[in-house]
């Protein structure tokens, strides 16, 4: 797969089969994406996986543990023009597809709630920082997470990157170990797509270049 098709394919996920990943797999895409630029060769991405019985073991521990207050914001407050606009038709989009009406609350709520399952994927991962890091090692992490999905791609391994777990950051943190000095960023869902998933479908729109890049004279 050329590193073109790979980004063309990847998806986030949201509903996932129950054909295992094998840690094996999962060492080879992490040492490969390990690849990845970062500013001095900091390399500031602590991973941690959860995979067969330590999936199961997490699922039940994190169950009926309540929601962590986030220790950033997914997203900026009052969010401004186009950015609101994108993050809405997303959602729209996405509820659109699952036949849930505005209207049906409950029927949003737990579709969001399949977050905590990881949309039924077999494995995951927890991606940490240094609390001391700053915002260009942030960005550093974006770019391994992203060399990951997509080594992941190539792989036939699909992905879907999770916010949502910095809302439970406490208790991921005890469950896998992590030092307080580590701040837990995001998790990502590893497995397989199910292909019947009518939210599989769903193909998030991009705005058009002109709307982002400008060529400078």
């Amino acid at each position: 797969m050329l590193v073109s098709e790979a980004v063309a394919a990847r998806r986030s996920v949201r509903q996932f089969t129950d054909q295992p990943v094998p840690n094996d797999t999962l060492r080879d895409l992490l040492e490969r994406a390990a690849r990845a630029p970062s500013g001095g060769n900091l390399q500031p991405w602590r991973i941690y996986v959860v995979n067969d019985d330590s999936m199961s073991r997490f699922r039940t521990f994190i169950r009926d543990r309540p929601a962590d207050r986030p220790e950033y914001d997914v997203y900026p407050p009052k969010l401004w023009e186009p950015y609101r606009t994108n993050r809405f038709a997303l959602g729209e989009q996405m509820y659109a597809v699952l036949g849930i009406a505005r209207e049906d609350k409950a029927g949003r709520l737990a579709q969001f709630g399949k977050n905590q399952d990881f949309f039924g994927a077999p494995a995951a991962l927890f991606c940490f920082i240094d609390r001391g890091m700053g915002p260009p090692q942030w960005s550093d992490l974006g770019m391994f997470l992203q060399t990951f999905m997509l080594l992941a791609q190539e792989a036939g391994v699909d992905t879907c990157p999770q916010e949502f777990w910095s809302a439970h950051h406490a208790g991921v943190r005890k469950f896998v170990g992590a030092p307080e000095e580590e701040m837990l960023f995001c998790g990502v869902a590893i497995g397989h797509a199910d292909p019947d998933a009518p939210v599989n479908t769903l193909a998030s729109e991009r705005m058009p270049l002109s709307e982002w890049a400008t060529f400078v004279d």
